[in-house]
């Protein structure tokens, strides 16, 4: 027997409404699966996030939450938290460069220029001459002081 007729034989002929059935749920199961799949949480990033309840203000963690992110292939999200570390007060310096290089590496070289003029100028403001040499070369780099 084919499994319509099956299907017939247990459900009086209702078989279309019942595959219909079926197969949504079949398809709600699917996307389900591919979601989780898809976006799989380090236990880094759990354990991270975790430490951040307990301290929603410390900039290493809201950091090391961003290149998790990044990690993950999340960049939007990566750069928004790496956004608000470059405006908070005092700025974040590392954030300015890993911005920087999010962003070259996903083609955005004017967005990658931008965040290295400013990050060059928080870390002179703050002393980081390191800092502010290291993005200097890498404006350098791409073609643009």
């Amino acid at each position: 027997m084919w499994p319509y007729e099956t299907l017939d034989f247990f459900f009086g002929g209702r078989r279309k409404g019942l595959c219909l059935l079926l197969w949504e749920r079949y398809c709600f199961n699917l996307i389900l699966a591919c979601e989780s799949a898809v976006m799989p949480v380090s236990p880094r990033r759990q354990k991270i996030e975790e430490m951040l309840q307990l301290e929603p203000l410390d900039i290493f963690l809201r950091y090391s939450l961003a290149m998790e992110l990044s990690k993950e292939g999340q960049l939007p999200e990566s750069l928004k938290l790496l956004q608000a570390l470059c405006d908070a007060v005092p700025p974040y310096v590392p954030a300015f460069f890993r911005s920087a290089q999010l962003l070259a590496d996903n083609d955005d070289v004017e967005g990658a220029r931008e965040f290295l003029r400013v990050g060059i100028e928080a870390a002179r403001e703050q002393g980081d001459l390191h800092a502010a040499g290291e993005m200097g070369e890498m404006l350098a780099d791409l073609g643009s002081i």
